[in-house]
């Protein structure tokens, strides 16, 4: 009789690896305050269900959200952004915090244009001179 399972061993194929998610050098996160909207699909293909939140923290390649109450959230979403006229943001869930948080990590890494769109229409104090270059 055996009385403990054998211990993993090293091997190459343990480990996942994906470059977007492992081995990128991850953005710097920057405190704002923009309203915006999260869809998904329920039920299969079948009902768009949208849910009001807050993007608390920015960056290129990720968000941290602030959702108003907590609900069951699926691992791949849309995040739209209303007030900057960004619309269905590819995201993908990568924690769930107890206080209605989740970090959400972008498909694509957003543009300096689009992340300057968003902190001007941002309510955050550190947000409050930025201005709209129309020209870019």
């Amino acid at each position: 009789m055996r009385g403990a399972a054998p211990a993993m061993q090293q091997h190459f194929l343990n480990k996942e690896e994906s470059f977007m998610y492992d081995r990128e050098a991850n953005f710097p996160m920057e405190d704002t305050r923009n309203e915006a909207r999260i869809e998904y699909t329920e039920k299969g293909m079948t009902q768009l269900s949208s849910r009001r939140c807050e993007i608390i923290k920015l960056s290129k390649s990720g968000a941290v959200i602030s959702i108003l109450t907590q609900y069951q959230l699926p691992q791949n979403f849309y995040l739209d952004i209303p007030s900057a006229r960004i619309q269905m943001v590819g995201c993908l869930l990568k924690r769930v915090h107890a206080n209605n948080v989740i970090e959400a990590r972008f498909l694509r890494l957003l543009t300096d244009r689009d992340l300057n769109r968003i902190f001007v229409y941002s309510t955050h104090p550190n947000h409050r001179n930025r201005t709209l270059d129309i020209y870019r």
